[in-house]
This record gives structure tokens, sequence and C-alpha cells, in this order.
């Protein structure tokens, strides 16, 4: 049960603190310091490079979370409720990936920047949620054992 608790709070760290970062410092500086086109030309490859750690953490979210449940039996709620969280974030970053991340790939790729921008717009707006749903399961998570 260790390791599977270190491979989910690896997880959690990658995916909800590459989110933070992303969000909160890398979009509102390059937004500051970069042109329309520089500026998503940066994003398609910073999200190129993370968005395969997100699979990985997602894999070991998955995979980790579901090998504690089982081993705990009868999940207490607030470990329920994480996991529906957590599912529905996957399935976000899901959407993210196969559809507004393609549009942004394909456009920059022909430097279509009227196609890349609101393709970017809406995985900033689905990356926040999930932010915020990564940060309240973060919550869930520390604050659920000391209410059971």
């Amino acid at each position: 049960m260790l390791i599977a608790k270190f491979l989910h709070l690896l997880g959690l760290t990658i995916w909800v603190g590459g989110m933070f970062f992303a969000h909160l410092a890398l979009r509102p500086t390059a937004a500051e310091v970069l042109q329309g086109p520089q500026r998503l030309q940066l994003m398609r490859g910073v999200f190129a490079r993370f968005f395969p750690w997100v699979w990985l953490a997602v894999a070991l979210l998955l995979g980790s979370g579901l090998h504690m449940m089982a081993q705990i039996g009868k999940p207490p709620v607030y470990v329920s409720l994480m996991a529906v969280i957590g599912i529905v974030m996957m399935l976000i970053f899901a959407h993210i990936f196969f559809a507004p991340f393609k549009r942004l790939k394909r456009a920059v790729d022909v430097e279509e920047w009227s196609a890349a921008a609101p393709a970017l717009g809406q995985i900033r707006k689905l990356v926040g949620i999930n932010l915020c749903l990564g940060l309240l399961t973060l919550l869930i998570g520390s604050l659920g054992p000391l209410l059971h």
C-alpha cells in the first residue's frame, strides 16, 4: 500500500503541479511578453511535452487508486468522492487532448493563427476547471481522513 500511495501522490504532483504552473505562471507570462503567433507556438510545444506526462499521471492515479480501493474494501465516502472527481478530470483531459489540442497542433503547424487561438482558449478554460477539481480532490484527500 505504501508504494501505491507514493505512485498516487507522484501522479497527483505531476498533473496538478503542472497545471498550476502552466495556468498561473507560464500562460500569463507568455501573454505579457510574446505576440500571438509566438505564444501559440510556445503553448503548442509546452503541451506536446507536458501531455505525455499527464497520460503517465493518469495511469499512475488510476492504477494506484484502484489498487488502494481494492485493498480497503468498501471505501469511505471521501475516497469515493475523490475517485469520481478523478474520473471526471481524466475525461476532461481526454477531451482536451483529442479535441482542442488536436486543433491547436494542426492550426499552429500550418500557421492558421485565427484557428489556433480559440483552441488555446478552450484548453485554457478546461485546464482551469481541471486545476480547480484537482485542488478540490487534494483538499478532500487531506481532510477526509480527519472527518471520517
